[in-house]
């Protein structure tokens, strides 16, 4: 008959790591008779304690995944004075690392978990942008942390892109002379609005490659002087009557127009920019 064990997996944060590893290693026996149970954010002494007053020796054996020495210590001392086994997965790892490093660990809880919040507060930026893209859905204005405005090829979307990576919520509305600016841009907070502007032969250069690409003649009325001018008027009067800043991407990368944007709503909001 298969003896019953049960592997306890404690952290002081999620415990992804510790179940992971009890599996893998529970799976590498012919038995099905065993148990993982989890106790993760384990804060104080108390939880860890209770935790060995359950385990039963012969039976159990705890894992755990902590970066706090005192937790760390006491795990091992109740461990070894109720003769259960302890593995410690964090320290063998760490202490490798420092010695080819040079210097200590934070020894800080929940840092993984925090680099993931990270990414997917990026991934839902990223979403976004793309959602409420060149003026797909005017809704998307109140739920933006920046709102970028400009006539076609002022290099609205790739700013929405890399700012999006940047964990920003962005949207970007064309201005069209013939198209009624949405009645969200004029609620929404001047400081969070930001109007793109470009010289008009950079325009003219930009739109006839792309219509080229598109395999349209040059000649359309889309790459025209006269075309390109009414539209930066009606852009230029659009922003002056939202009061926002102004930005001329005209001889600017992607990147320093947005390190630009980003300084801006540094100033304007601070640590609370989101």
């Amino acid at each position: 008959m298969n003896k019953r064990l049960t592997l306890y997996v404690l952290s002081d944060s999620i415990g992804e790591t510790g179940e992971l590893i009890a599996r893998a290693a529970a799976k590498q026996f012919i038995t099905e008779s065993y148990e993982i149970r989890k106790y993760p954010f384990l804060s104080d002494e108390k939880e860890i304690k209770e935790v060995f007053a359950e385990a039963v020796p012969g039976e159990s054996i705890i894992i755990y995944t902590t970066v706090l020495l005192n937790m760390k210590e006491l795990i091992d001392s109740l461990g070894e004075a109720k003769n259960i086994p302890t593995i410690d997965v964090m320290s063998p790892p760490m202490k490798s690392i420092e010695s080819i490093l040079g210097y200590a660990p934070k020894r800080e809880a929940g840092l993984i978990r925090r680099i993931d919040e990270n990414y997917f507060k990026k991934v839902e930026a990223v979403e976004f942008a793309v959602k409420y893209d060149d003026g797909k859905d005017p809704r998307g204005i109140e739920k933006a942390d920046i709102c970028l405005i400009g006539i076609s090829r002022t290099s609205k979307t790739p700013l929405s892109m890399y700012l999006a990576h940047k964990n920003f919520k962005v949207v970007n509305v064309p201005l069209v002379p013939e198209i009624s600016v949405p009645d969200e841009l004029y609620k929404k907070d001047r400081r969070r609005i930001i109007g793109l502007v470009a010289d008009p032969k950079k325009l003219i250069e930009i739109r006839t490659e792309r219509l080229k690409a598109l395999g349209l003649k040059n000649s359309a009325n889309y790459a025209s002087v006269e075309r390109i001018q009414k539209e930066l008027e009606y852009s230029m009067e659009i922003m002056m009557n939202v009061n926002c800043e102004i930005i001329d991407v005209s001889s600017k990368a992607i990147e320093e127009t947005a390190s630009i944007i980003i300084e801006h709503m540094e100033n304007q909001f601070g640590d609370k920019m989101f």
